[in-house]
């Protein structure tokens, strides 16, 4: 049985997913960014990454492109390539891959800066109650994965060296059992 299909919230009106039974975070990312070429999907629109708990945990991918004309071509290109392709989003808590202004994310940049620039709409700090102050650097490692949270794309940072910032999640995380 598949994942249950969410209606997706006003920013991404028109949502397909893929399950590929991929069981990554890093080939799911590269496989949306494969579909992203392959489309020419417009800068506008949202790829994201799901987790799929239960008998078969695994990742899932949702693409959300700007128009309901470019979800046919999406769907229709997913469906020749020989891809299941369901309508909606599977949850309402996807890791964005794609979105408005992800390539920009790159070097150390202030918060407002990429509050600018980007589809995010809040930077929140692990361990801390407020919002970080538009003035405070973060390091992007050019590694910028904010998720779905109330309808919103929020960035989770925590802190670092010398006042900064850098995002929850890195770019090449240190396997669980890596020193065993």
């Amino acid at each position: 049985m598949g994942p249950a299909v969410v209606t997706p919230h006003p920013r991404m009106p028109y949502v397909v997913t893929v399950d590929t039974g991929l069981r990554d975070l890093r080939a799911a990312d590269h496989l949306l960014r494969t579909f992203a070429a392959e489309l020419a999907l417009a800068e506008g629109g949202f790829g994201c990454t799901h987790l799929v708990r239960g008998e078969r945990p695994r990742v899932v991918v949702s693409l959300a492109p700007e128009s309901r004309a470019e979800l046919g071509e999406v769907r229709a290109w997913l469906v020749a390539e020989g891809y299941e392709v369901t309508g909606g989003a599977p949850d309402a808590v996807g890791r964005a891959v794609l979105y408005r202004g992800a390539g920009l994310l790159r070097g150390t940049m202030t918060v407002e800066e990429v509050l600018s620039v980007s589809a995010i709409d809040r930077v929140t700090v692990l361990g801390s109650a407020g919002q970080p102050r538009l003035d405070t650097h973060l390091v992007t490692c050019g590694h910028v994965r904010p998720q779905w949270q109330g309808g919103e794309l929020v960035l989770a940072a925590m802190p670092a060296v010398g006042g900064t910032l850098v995002p929850f999640e890195v770019p090449e995380p240190t396997p669980c059992c890596a020193d065993h």
